[in-house]
Order: structure tokens, then sequence, then C-alpha cells
């Protein structure tokens, strides 16, 4: 593996050195940017429980709380390197109980049936394994009328698909139409998507 397809390789599974550099770079510049305009399209749930599938690097959880000051925030991954850096970032909300993260699978959320009253996963499904079982375990944990939002910095239409694909095992950039269907076929409802025709990011909402 040439050294940029290792460091790369990093943003599916952040590990050792490399997975720390790219952890570092995850919650500002063009991410940042990206998640505040995904969240732009939902309105946060003021109270009760949320979910941040593959938090990455925290920052997420800080912008989720930000904009639901009662709400309590979890983030999961199954990176530690990741684990460790959203703890950090978050470790005053974690103190005050207002935030958890853990080490874990979405393709085995380690919570009950309809626990989280929204769930959220930026630039991170393209790694998910059997897409729809996934979708069908966040369909799980989520209480009935919650909601889930997937925000992609590649709708799948940019053209760089089989760049990224090829440098990148167990990455498949999604368009649009794509998970309308893998979500639909789980029982999502209400999906909705939103465009950035100019940079090629992407976000989709659904209802359970």
């Amino acid at each position: 593996m040439g050294l940029l397809s290792k460091i790369f390789s990093n943003t599916r599974k952040p590990e050792g050195f490399w997975g720390r550099m790219m952890v570092a770079g995850m919650n500002g510049g063009s991410h940042a940017a990206m998640a505040s305009w995904g969240l732009s399209f939902v309105n946060i749930p003021e109270v009760g429980e949320i979910i941040d599938i593959g938090c990455g690097g925290g920052g997420n959880l800080n912008r989720l709380m930000e904009r639901s000051l009662h709400a309590n925030v979890t983030g999961i991954d199954y990176s530690s390197v990741s684990v460790e850096k959203s703890r950090k970032v978050n470790a005053d909300a974690i103190a005050a109980g207002r935030c958890k993260v853990l080490e874990a699978s979405v393709a085995n959320l380690p919570f009950e049936e309809d626990t989280f009253g929204m769930a959220t996963a930026f630039e991170t499904v393209y790694f998910w394994p059997e897409i729809e079982k996934s979708f069908a375990e966040v369909m799980r944990v989520l209480s009935p009328g919650g909601k889930f939002l997937i925000v992609n910095e590649d709708d799948g239409l940019s053209g760089n698909n089989e760049k990224w694909e090829n440098m990148i095992e167990g990455m498949h950039t999604y368009t649009p139409d794509e998970l309308k269907t893998h979500l639909t076929a789980v029982g999502f409802r209400d999906i909705t998507v939103h465009c950035n025709a100019s940079k090629h990011w992407l976000c989709v909402t659904a209802v359970k």
C-alpha cells in the first residue's frame, strides 16, 4: 500500500499515527462547514437522547449540544483513536453528564429499541457494512417519529467515486437514489434529499 493510500485508509477506521492525524483534522475546515450545512435542514430535539454514529473527532457531538441545550448526546465509533479524541474534545460535557462516547459498531448498536429521538451520520455511511442491515439497526434504536440525518461529502455524482473507492478499501459513495432505496427498504419514511450542486455535498433526512 502506498503512503497516500495508507493515509486515506484512515478515513474508514483511524488507527495509529496517521489515524490520529486524520482525526485531528475532522473537526474544522470544510468538515465543519459541511456539518453545519447539513444540520441546517433539521430541527434538533430540545430534550431526549441523540446519537451520532461514527463520531470521528467529536466535533459534531459538540455542534449537536450547542443546538440543543437540554438533550443528551451519545457518540459511537469503532475506532479507538476516534473514541479517545471525541472524549477529549467533549470532556466537560462528559463530566457534566450530557455526553457519552462509546467504542461500538453500527452493525450492533449496544442500545435498547426506541432509545433515541435522533440519529446522525456525518461522512460515515460510505463505510457501513451491509448498508440495509446497518440502516435497520439505526431504525431499531430510534423512537417512533425519530429522525435520521445523513451528511456526505460526496453525492456519488461528482465523478470522483472510482478514485476514492479504489484508494480506500470498503468505501462506497452512494448516490441520492441509492440511499433513498436502501432507507425505504428498511421502513424509513418522509425521505428528503438536499444537495449542494457546486460542492457535491449530500444531505438526506428520514423518519422512523
